[in-house]
């Protein structure tokens, strides 16, 4: 373990050696993309790999970054490195001005829980008496879909809980399961989408939520202001891909849907036995999927819901959760599985 006393000068200088990292993978040609390919899918499925899935989550949950809690320096540090990397891939931005969805949450100052709330009606009654007030980020990239009117959003949240100096022994919450394992995935998939070199039939948002652990707070932001929110069809949500729950089942995913959409699991259990996928899902669909999770919102909007997990383990909201812990080959396979998954939401009826 690194001292928990580093500046951020060091961490900064740690970014730039895990960018430098970041460009050989993402510009490098690998060399499956040498072969000629029948079909774009199968172009972007090999661009996902175990390299790129290291490098994010090992810089993400690595000491430096102090467990980057939502609207502290550290939770700041994780969203530069996020933009940093959106740009060495050439991303377009969601917004005119870039790729940053600033926003603030509040607190009130006699909350124990400190969770923190963006919506106008509960924040202008904390404003009345003390409160704490925390700015975040989210971070926001497109593909342009042919067809504007239908969208679909793809997200993970990439805070975590900081850390604690009253802790005895390691005092930093690295959060590479929860939830930088999720936070890789959609890196993955937005380098994926671009690599297919076909523009998709529905437009797809690639985001990174801030501010999940302390009350879903980025992505009910961004649900409560984008302005073509009735335009989402469907959410796909990461949180949490990268452990076993059970020893003896280390392939086990779970798999929640949205009842209403059985084909999602139809697409899986093909897309499994068509690519090999060491996977091993518990099909879990849903008429409510309203708890746990950045899907809440998208899930109360209207959307269709895509959730992968893979449960709950001992070292949850701990400073356990490491990146040596992590299951790497199945973090990948279900990758793979939702870029397969995100594909056809983003060109197939459904």
């Amino acid at each position: 373990m690194l001292s928990t006393d580093l500046t951020t000068s060091t961490a900064m200088k740690k970014i730039f050696w895990v960018l430098t990292m970041a460009l050989a993978l993402v510009s490098a040609p690998a060399e499956a993309k040498k072969k000629d390919k029948t079909t774009p899918e199968e172009k972007g499925l090999q661009t996902i790999n175990i390299n790129t899935a290291k490098t994010h989550v090992e810089f993400l949950a690595s000491d430096l970054l102090k467990g980057r809690a939502a609207g502290t320096e550290w939770g700041h540090i994780a969203g530069e490195y996020l933009i940093s990397i959106l740009r060495l891939m050439g991303a377009t931005p969601l917004m005119e001005d870039g790729y940053v969805q600033h926003f603030d949450a509040y607190s009130p100052y006699n909350n124990r829980t400190m969770t923190y709330y963006v919506d106008t009606t509960t924040v202008e009654c904390i404003k009345l008496a003390p409160h704490r007030k925390a700015h975040m980020r989210n971070i926001l990239a497109k593909i342009e879909g042919k067809n504007p009117e239908e969208i679909i959003v793809v997200g993970a949240h990439y805070d975590h809980l900081g850390y604690d100096p009253m802790l005895s022994g390691d005092k930093i919450y690295n959060g590479a399961d929860d939830n930088a394992s999720g936070v890789q995935a959609v890196l993955q998939l937005l380098q994926a989408f671009m690599a297919t070199g076909q523009q998709p039939e529905r437009t797809v948002i690639f985001a990174l939520w801030d501010g999940e652990e302390v009350g879903l707070c980025g992505s009910k932001y961004f649900v409560n202001n984008f302005p073509d929110i009735n335009k989402v069809k469907a959410y796909m949500n990461y949180d949490m891909i990268g452990r076993n729950n059970m020893e003896h089942r280390p392939q086990q995913l779970k798999y929640l849907y949205s009842a209403k959409d059985s084909v999602y699991a139809t697409w899986l259990k093909s897309d499994i036995e068509k690519y090999s996928l060491a996977l091993d899902p518990d099909f879990l669909p849903s008429e409510d999927l309203s708890g746990g999770s950045d899907q809440v919102p998208f899930f109360k909007a209207g959307a269709s819901i895509v959730w992968y997990h893979t449960d709950g383990h001992p070292d949850y909201h701990r400073p356990s959760d490491e990146p040596e812990r992590i299951n790497w080959s199945k973090m990948v396979d279900i990758t793979k599985a939702s870029f397969l998954c995100l594909w056809k939401m983003a060109n197939n009826a459904f």
